[in-house]
This record gives C-alpha cells, structure tokens and sequence, in this order.
C-alpha cells in the first residue's frame, strides 16, 4: 500500500455556521455543500468535512467530540503578514511564532483557536 495524500479531515462541530464564518474569513477557506446538504471546508487539494455534534454522519469516530483536533495548515503568506490579519480579525495568537519540525522539514508557527477551540497551527516552511 502506498498512501499519498490526505483528502479530507472530519471536524466535529457544535455551531456549524459560526465554524464555516471562521475558516472562511478568518483562513480563507470556500464553504462548500455537497451530499444532501453536509458542509465542508475547501482549501488546496483538501478539505475538511463538518459533522455536527449530536447528528454525525456514519461512519464516524468512535467518541467524536468538538475541540479535540489539532491541524496544522502551510501557507504561503510571509508569518508576518498572518499576525497582522489575525490580529486586524480579531483572532488572538496563542503561541508563536515558534520554530517546529513539520512533514518536509523546519516550520515558523502561530497557533490560534477555532470556535470549538481546536488547535490551529499556522506555518511558514523555513527555507
């Protein structure tokens, strides 16, 4: 077996509209429907699915539960540029920027909150 990409992730949500409000305006992600109405979060090649907790769809985890995802997402906007639009949005920083260790090699990160309180990791590649 030769795994090659993620192309999806399931967040479970409490507050569907304010979870996609965020990820679109905060991130810059596209809210897309599909399959009877579900909603999902586009971005790249990727996306994440929403699974409102107390109506998951199956299958799904076993204890599916809002706030318990850590993500990390790449961008391609200098780190400075991201805290001054985090911070004109509203959207406090956490931790960061600090150095971490990501897939390809070395990151420069911010972390912030979702509305469900996941951990989201804002990354640069330190070339």
């Amino acid at each position: 077996m030769n795994i090659e990409s993620i192309d999806h992730v399931v967040l479970t949500v409490r507050d569907l509209d304010r979870t996609c409000d965020f990820y679109q305006s905060v991130l810059g992600f596209t809210v897309t429907t599909f399959a009877g109405g579900r909603k999902g979060l586009q971005f790249g090649r990727q996306k994440l699915n929403l699974h409102l907790y107390g109506k998951e769809f199956e299958p799904k985890a076993l204890h599916p539960t809002p706030g318990s995802v850590d993500l990390c997402f790449i961008t391609t906007t200098p780190l400075d540029e991201v805290r001054r639009e985090l911070s004109e949005k509203g959207v406090p920083i956490e931790v960061g920027p600090v150095e971490k260790v990501g897939a390809l090699g070395t990151l420069l990160s911010v972390y912030v909150r979702d509305p469900d309180h996941n951990l989201i990791e804002i990354a640069n590649y330190v070339r």
